[in-house]
């Protein structure tokens, strides 16, 4: 009678069906990945997670193939069945007092094109829980070409559209931060779950997209190469992503970066010299700047990560650091359309909000607006309806919020951007710069007084008029008349508006 295998023998059995994924048995899948510029999965993990940390989940699942494919194939060709997925920490050594767990989930395009096969799925549906059951920030990479229709083991299913993986990779909302990467091809159930991350970086060389061209083709939609399919400056135009990298290892260091924010506080860093506010404004106030610079004084040094730099302009979004706390930023820049809030700002703007919402993170807005964008070309994109949906999304935040009017303050859009009233916010504060009104300062003078501008005759006395309305419509709007009426807390000297800030998010 057969005794059955040794100790010895189960151990060199486990240490080859276990070395079986790694990169150096699959030296072929490996060095087609380089040949490319890309790393492998496994690779891409190494730099993620921090040194000897990572604890995988489901490393010996193969292909449902077994019919098709002798074992030893199995193991190499469909190594953990195309995702690896797992627990580690990230950002130990960074962040304070612990927080640094985290799950994983790496597709490994090596393996049937990153596809989404059946024990892949169960693989996915299993970390899930793990992170939802122990509340652990999320890092996927999400590489491949989505459903797979060669496991044909499976006997239990039509479709497989009674899937879980999705809903509960959604499920996980709000509950931990959930970053997602992807360099290369990204489509359909790929795609699905890299665009419902909370936050989204590609690299240049990806292409993402619902549908990949063999669907887009059996569609009768016509014939397309990959890469044209969801090219990154498409989708950075259009919203879709927050953050672009050069390629997979500037990737994975966003990753981290990104992640950080939603662990917790850091050790604190160096501060720019504050003084610098009083004189950061041009002095015309009609001329437009660069809010970027504002906020690179004003928050911790090397802390601003800014999401969506050419979506949505008339606003800037970004994370930050003050006093190492992580907050989130929306700044008005009035170099686009003066800063007026149009569609996509408007967007951008409330995704900002949700997201700080989801992550725990306090708010702190910059405003330099006229309000929202008007006109038919607005009305056209659905201002009436996206605007107003901006009040909701405001009006559900529940973290700190901090207000601060760097210059003009008029009308709704003001309003939104500080979380739909003035009163809204922990702190409302003004620089001296600060003017506010109902509407623009020029408009309302154009509307309130067109009877007596129009009984002035054209020329140089119209214009003296229009001028001194103007005018006196700016000193009843001063920031200290604001004030002094309490529509806003405080003016402040904007060389202490760091310590408005953190006393505000602290508050909360």
């Amino acid at each position: 009678m057969s005794k059955g295998p040794t100790q010895i023998d189960a151990q060199a059995h486990l240490d080859q069906v276990t070395a079986d994924t790694s990169d150096a048995v699959r030296k072929s899948a490996r060095e087609k990945r380089h040949a490319k510029g890309f790393r492998t999965a496994r690779e891409n993990l190494a730099d993620l997670v921090d040194g000897d940390s990572f604890v995988e989940y489901g490393q010996l699942a193969v292909a449902a193939q077994r019919g098709r494919r002798d074992p030893e194939s199995m193991r190499i060709d469909t190594a953990a069945d195309g995702v690896i997925t797992g627990t580690a920490t990230i950002n130990k050594d960074l962040i304070a007092g612990g927080g640094s767990d985290v799950a994983v989930a790496i597709y490994d395009y090596s393996v049937l094109a990153g596809t989404q096969g059946f024990f892949h799925h169960q693989k996915l549906d299993r970390i899930f829980e793990v992170a939802e059951r122990e509340r652990l920030p999320f890092v996927m990479y999400t590489e491949g070409g989505g459903g797979r229709p060669g496991d044909t083991d499976v006997k239990v299913n039509i479709a497989g559209l009674n899937s879980t993986s999705f809903s509960r990779w959604a499920g996980l909302t709000g509950k931990v931060p959930r970053v997602t990467v992807n360099n290369g091809y990204c489509f359909a159930g790929n795609a699905a779950l890299f665009g419902a991350g909370d936050i989204r970086i590609a690299t240049k060389s990806s292409s993402i997209g619902m549908a990949g061209p063999a669907m887009i083709e059996g569609g009768g939609l016509g014939s397309f190469h990959p890469n044209e399919i969801g090219p990154v400056n498409t989708l950075c135009n259009a919203g879709a992503i927050d953050l672009l990298a050069e390629d997979e290892a500037h990737a994975t260091a966003l990753a981290k970066w990104a992640l950080s924010y939603g662990q917790g506080t850091v050790q604190p860093d160096a501060v720019a010299d504050q003084m610098a506010l009083r004189t950061i404004l041009p002095e015309n106030r009609r001329m437009a700047y660069d809010v970027r610079r504002v906020i690179d004084v004003l928050f911790d040094q090397q802390s601003v990560l800014e999401l969506r730099p050419v979506y949505g302009r008339a606003v800037v979004t970004a994370l930050a650091r003050v006093e190492g706390h992580p907050v989130a930023v929306i700044a008005s820049d009035c170099r686009h359309l003066g800063g007026a809030v149009d569609v996509d700002a408007a967007r951008k703007a409330g995704e900002m909000m949700e997201l700080a919402k989801r992550w725990r993170l306090p708010i702190v807005s910059l405003v330099d607006t006229p309000g929202f964008m008007v006109g038919p070309d607005s009305e056209a994109m659905g201002a009436a309806k996206v605007m107003p949906e901006l009040f909701n999304t405001a009006a559900s935040v529940d973290t700190p919020w901090v207000g601060l009017f760097l210059r003009r303050g008029y009308g709704l859009g003001a309003m939104v951007l500080v979380g739909g009233s003035f009163e809204f916010p922990t702190i409302t504060a003004s620089w001296p710069q600060g003017e506010f009104g109902g509407m623009g300062l020029e408009g309302a003078v154009r509307l309130g007084f067109k009877k007596e501008l129009e009984a002035v005759p054209e020329g140089d006395a119209r214009d003296a008029l229009y001028g001194k309305l103007v005018a006196d419509m700016y000193e009843k709007g001063r920031a200290t008349e604001a004030a002094a009426y309490l529509e806003i807390d405080m003016v402040i000297d904007p060389a202490e508006s760091r310590k408005v800030i953190l006393r505000g998010i602290r508050q909360g």
